[in-house]
């Protein structure tokens, strides 16, 4: 049966080259990096040389990066570890936040913060008007996301920033889709903090760091032996910083010769669905967006049903829309770009990886249009429609 992985943006296969520098770690170097033998010693060199990997990716310091065991810990000590220093104020995101984002925040107005949920136009680009004017003068902090999770689209990070600084905030940027998939440089940027994650690209998953701009100052929330210069108790997790460090490196190398290939497969897919299929609408910016990320609506059919269909002939996907998680809520994504809550319902990602051909592409082609035939044939909105 045919096997097709195409929703890399979920999480991505541990590189077996990643894996082979992560294994000495588990058994033969397994020791704690805070002692003083032998095996301390190792795991504590091994930690720390992930960390220049981590730095030198993102164009950083290593005193400037804090491990973590993913996005959503990184999200959490960015918003809680800042914000816990003042009394209650303001704060600001955008409207198509990731849940580690978007619930932080509602976490945060429930003890007291105001925040303003930013809007974004109909291609998911955040409204820089509507951004500048929500900054207030007891705002400390802006959180907006590099490229968004389920229509892929790339924000102006470097321009959010400076509006923040100019306010006197402090800015911050989810990068966990972004890291591996386009290179990333910290000084250009001009963030305060970045959030990345190490199974997104091809690294373990439990792992993740936090690139915080020295100078900024955090309190922990995680309270122990004062692992991470402070800010992140517990022992490391040596294998899996080891495996993030290696990933990243990876990544970073070979990054000019996998993104104009992502580029051409994504595009091949986006045009082929559009041809072969009536009334479908691409998600997302036409060209400000990630490499690997095809989305998608169907009209009067939903995105679970195409889901299902796709991967028992072998197409591994994700539906744009909640339902797809056991939730009948369609994703506010999807509804923070303008559409209907019955063309969320129909939306399709399809985000692709290093692994992924033109033959695989083409497969698609051939499968898809026949299931969404089939499924709009048993559609009462078709039939309506």
């Amino acid at each position: 049966m045919t096997s097709v992985y195409f929703d890399h943006a979920a999480t991505t296969a541990v590189d077996p080259r990643v894996l082979e520098a992560m294994l000495p770690y588990f058994t033969q170097r397994y020791g704690n990096p805070s002692e003083l033998h032998r095996v301390g010693r190792e795991a504590r060199q091994a930690v720390e040389q992930a960390r220049a990997q981590v730095a030198a990716a993102l164009n950083a310091g290593e005193r400037e990066i804090v491990f973590t065991s993913g996005g959503t810990e990184g999200d959490n000590l960015a918003l809680f570890g800042f914000l816990q220093r003042f009394e209650p104020g303001h704060l600001i995101i955008s409207a198509i936040e990731h849940p580690a984002v978007m619930e932080a925040a509602r976490a945060l107005n429930r003890q007291g913060w105001s925040v303003d949920f930013v809007p974004v136009d109909e291609y998911g680009r955040v409204d820089l008007d509507a951004y500048e004017a929500a900054f207030r003068d007891d705002t400390r902090l802006a959180s907006i996301m590099a490229a968004n999770n389920v229509v892929g689209t790339l924000q102006p990070v470097a321009e959010l920033a400076r509006i923040a600084h100019e306010h006197g905030a402090v800015f911050h940027t989810d990068a966990v889709q972004v890291a591996g998939s386009l290179s990333i440089d910290v000084q250009e940027l001009g963030v305060d903090m970045l959030t990345l994650s190490g199974h997104k690209l091809y690294g373990p998953k439990g792992i993740g760091a936090l690139y915080v701009k020295r100078g900024t100052r955090l309190t922990p929330i995680l309270h122990g032996g004062g692992h991470e210069r402070r800010l992140r108790s517990g022992t490391e997790n040596v294998p899996g910083i080891v495996g993030l460090g290696a990933a990243l490196e990876l990544a970073t190398r070979e990054l000019p010769l996998s993104r104009p290939r992502l580029e051409a497969l994504r595009d091949r897919l986006a045009a082929g669905v559009l041809e072969a299929i009536p009334e479908v609408r691409y998600l997302g910016h036409p060209t400000e967006r990630l490499p690997g990320n095809v989305s998608f609506t169907v009209r009067y059919i939903e995105g679970e049903s195409m889901l299902l269909q796709l991967d028992a002939h072998g197409y591994m996907v994700s539906s744009g829309s909640a339902c797809a998680s056991g939730s009948l809520e369609p994703s506010h994504v999807i509804l923070a770009l303008g559409l209907g809550a019955e063309e969320a319902h129909g939306s399709l990602r399809l985000s692709l990886g290093r692994e992924n051909t033109e033959e695989e592409a083409d497969g698609f082609l051939e499968v898809f249009p026949p299931i969404v035939d089939k499924l709009r044939s048993m559609s009462p909105l078709y039939s309506k429609g």
